[in-house]
């Protein structure tokens, strides 16, 4: 594929998808590029039930139900989309850059937002030495279908937002829910605690876990150590889930030709107006970093207007401000 856009946003999680739709109301030709084969990042392929409560306009709404939303949104406007491609390099060219891909795309591109989130991202696993043989096909790392753990003995394990809210999701659908972390609080939203605290899932604290191993009834059998200390208990579960948060990366932007300033974090900085060190390059969503920023998706939904609207003063300088969405209507689904 060879083909010339005016933007070209690298990274298709929530703020990638929500820049591409933006981008369309500015009347874009624009090209999304994601390493991964499906839409929504982490919230797809780690967090599909997780209950998302900081996006305005929702009570709460399912990680999947918003990817869903937000892919809906996308769809008014006739974009390129091209899934399952890692962006290996970027050259400036006379007019701007060309991005190439290890599917032997080519886009000649006049900007480019970068919404790559943390880089590639793996869970981060149990120990091999915590575990016995045969019984990983009942450890998971992301929950895709709440009903597969319907009348089972869950174990979520982890001390963050997402456990805690993991451990609340299954709590009405799973026979009983113990909830384990090495420290007696949780690092979650105050909504969140109190929630779990009104709730009946059983808090393992301050515990880690020691080894996991198959009892003769099919079960899985767990020792629990309290942190820092020989103290153990055993209890049994017919499922665990682990949410001990991400090991990320983006060792790939070091072979690309620009290279936009980085922190400590090998997060990309910004400044106030989302760009980049390197020319008509800006960034949103937890690759950017400035002063004071909290990695929410809220935060990379405000992120991705500001940086569009400041980048087209300078690659399409001959286009008036931003009109105002309430000047715009939807009909048969498209925006007019």
């Amino acid at each position: 594929m060879n083909e010339e856009v005016d933007l070209t946003i690298i990274g298709a999680g929530p703020v990638g998808m929500f820049a591409g739709f933006y981008a369309g109301l500015r009347e874009l030709k624009v090209a999304i590029v994601e390493s991964l084969s499906d839409l929504g990042g982490q919230v797809t392929n780690f967090y599909p039930s997780k209950t998302i409560l900081d996006v305005a306009g929702f009570t709460n709404v399912s990680g999947q139900a918003l990817i869903d939303n937000l892919s809906e949104q996308l769809s008014q406007f006739d974009q390129t989309m091209r899934l399952g491609a890692t962006v290996t390099d970027i050259v400036p060219d006379e007019d701007g850059y060309q991005i190439q891909t290890d599917q032997k795309d080519i886009f000649h591109t006049k900007g480019i937002v970068l919404a790559t989130g943390a880089g590639a991202f793996e869970p981060r696993r149990l120990s091999a030495d915590l575990l016995d043989e045969q019984v990983e096909d009942n450890i998971h790392y992301s929950i895709h279908e709440l009903e597969s753990f319907a009348g089972k003995r869950v174990l979520v394990a982890g001390g963050g937002d997402s456990a805690v809210d993991m451990a609340l999701h299954l709590e009405p659908v799973a026979a009983e829910v113990r909830l384990t972390h090495r420290r007696d609080k949780f690092r979650a939203l105050e909504h969140s605690l109190t929630r779990l605290e009104n709730s009946s899932v059983t808090l393992e604290t301050p515990y880690t876990i020691k080894h996991i191993a198959r009892d003769v009834s099919g079960a899985l059998s767990v020792t629990l150590q309290v942190a820092r200390a020989e103290e153990t208990k055993v209890i049994t579960v017919d499922e665990i889930v682990v949410s001990y948060g991400f090991q990320t990366e983006n060792k790939i932007m070091a072979g690309w030709t620009i290279k936009p300033e980085l922190n400590d974090q090998n997060q990309i900085l910004v400044s106030q107006n989302m760009a980049t060190s390197v020319k008509n390059v800006y960034a949103i969503g937890d690759v950017a970093a400035y002063n004071g920023k909290y990695d929410v998706i809220a935060t990379g939904f405000g992120e991705a207007p500001t940086a569009i609207n400041d980048l087209m003063t300078h690659i399409l300088p001959e286009k008036k401000g931003p009109a105002h969405s309430t000047a715009l209507t939807v009909e048969n689904g498209t925006v007019k």
